[in-house]
């Protein structure tokens, strides 16, 4: 059963996935606004400091937002927490959400009680992703209340397991809260998910290519104009295997053909290579880039994906 949290309030069953570097509060509060989960990680408000700002600002926005607009309130939103040895930050932003009560906490590379308890102790709901069953079991056994299946195709750190089996093997003890990431770009992936047994899609890509999102100009047009051949699979830029646009790594002279692998026991979220870094060089994106024909504002992109949500429902007779 789905967390009041994840029902109320929203468009469409879509979280906007947090996007390292790339998105912050305009991005946020504008999907947010637009009817989904907005998101962004924790450790893109820099200097620390900063979060503070953030999520003040973020609060504040969203709940002036619906006592102007009763009618069409905005859904709620999340932080994202790299949940990782090399992540020395975690203490204080994790602090920093339960002073702000943040609704969401989405955590990444770890499942921690801990995490999960001072989430819990103001209401807040933990949502973690994982790449397999085995990761799912264990984020559950450690006080997870949901799981982001990252099923092959996603962007940034991804799997390689079928969206098909993944779901289909956690659906098997587990009935609460289950996300789908992995190439989600339309408004009929977002009810294929469903129907596969997810409650909800995980969308990050298609937002690299709004008006809001903090992208050059050069990231955007590069996602507008490439497809899923286009997506190479690698961990050797942090240590964790993820999917980047093959024109980027070929823009800092490296063949995407033939790329090092990295030590996984050296990763480091930020800095796992002395080369170019993931993800202010080396652009992640997923395979369903190939939807994504234009650069938009978030409320245009999600017109279009509720639109497209409708129109598969009315295929399908639903």
């Amino acid at each position: 059963m789905l967390p009041a949290v994840l029902k109320e309030k929203l468009r469409l069953p879509v979280v906007a996935s947090p996007l390292f570097i790339i998105s912050h509060p305009e991005l946020t509060l504008a999907q947010c606004k637009a009817g989904v989960v907005g998101a962004f990680p924790a450790l893109n408000a820099r200097p620390e400091s900063q979060l503070d700002e953030w999520l003040s600002m973020i609060t504040q926005d969203l709940a002036a937002h619906d006592a102007a607009h009763p009618d069409r309130p905005a859904a709620p939103f999340a932080v994202n927490q790299i949940v990782h040895t090399s992540n020395k930050r975690l203490e204080h932003d994790l602090m920093l959400c339960v002073k702000y009560k943040v609704p969401i906490v989405i955590s990444s590379l770890g499942a921690v009680p801990e995490v999960n308890a001072a989430v819990h102790s103001y209401g807040g709901i933990v949502l973690h992703d994982v790449i397999n069953n085995r990761h799912a079991n264990s984020a559950i056994r450690k006080g997870a209340d949901g799981l982001i299946a990252v099923a092959a195709g996603a962007g940034g750190h991804a799997g390689t397991l079928s969206p098909f089996a993944l779901i289909q093997e956690i659906r098997e003890w587990f009935d609460g809260p289950l996300l789908l990431a992995g190439a989600i770009a339309t408004g009929g992936g977002i009810l294929a998910a469903q129907a596969m047994g997810a409650d909800m899609a995980y969308i990050g890509s298609p937002f690299i290519a709004t008006k809001e999102a903090r992208a050059s100009d050069g990231y955007k047009q590069m996602i507008v104009e490439a497809a899923a051949a286009d997506i190479v699979y690698s961990n050797y830029f942090t240590g964790v295997h993820g999917n980047y646009l093959k024109g980027s790594i070929q823009a800092m002279g490296l063949d995407p053909d033939a790329l090092p692998v990295a030590d996984p026991s050296k990763m480091d979220f930020e800095a796992a290579t002395t080369g170019p870094k993931a993800w202010k060089e080396i652009w992640g994106a997923g395979q369903g880039i190939g939807a994504v024909k234009s650069i938009a504002s978030v409320a245009e992109l999600v017109d279009r994906l509720d639109g497209e949500y409708a129109a598969a429902r009315q295929r399908l007779a639903l």
